[in-house]
């Protein structure tokens, strides 16, 4: 094989590590970025939120599992208990909603631009089969957190060994 054609092969299997990688990467983070939509927002609204917003942002979440339940809590702050649709669809919890542009009169520029507005959607893996019927959601501080109780057939249950 020829140093050129050596080279090309290199050229090309780094490549391939590459977008490999990009990939790996994308699918693992993909979770976590949640996608702000226009949704239906006034003319004036929508000029705000291409100005205030890149459409991109962060709701962060953590999930906890013990023996008896998962909880899952998530960042959505500015929002009001009612203004979030939760739903537990095939092994994931679903939470959506729609971040209004807080109205404010200013002079000046914006530099920094970190905070999303419109409709959200975030859908979170559960890392077990729940009772979506006896979940519990609460809001508070602009935590939401949702518990929600594990199927019987996959609960957790220590089995002591009795000695005749």
């Amino acid at each position: 094989m020829s140093t050129l054609q050596q080279i090309k092969s290199g050229v090309s299997q780094a490549w391939d590590n590459l977008v490999e990688g990009w990939q790996h990467l994308y699918r693992k983070a993909a979770g976590a970025i949640t996608r702000f939509g226009r949704g239906k927002a006034d003319e004036e609204e929508q000029r705000e939120l291409a100005l205030r917003s890149a459409g991109w942002g962060m709701l962060p979440a953590e999930v906890f599992d013990d023996d008896e339940k998962v909880v899952v809590r998530i960042e959505v702050p500015g929002m009001e208990g009612a203004d979030l649709n939760i739903q537990v669809v095939e092994n994931y919890l679903v939470v959506s909603g729609h971040k209004r542009v807080e109205k404010e009169k200013t002079e000046g520029r914006y530099h920094v631009v970190e905070r999303a507005y419109g409709s959200f959607e975030r859908a979170i893996p559960l890392p077990e089969e729940v009772v979506a019927d006896e979940a519990d959601a609460r809001y508070r501080r602009g935590v939401l957190e949702v518990t929600l109780p594990k199927s019987s057939a996959l609960r957790r249950r220590k089995i002591e060994v009795k000695v005749n």
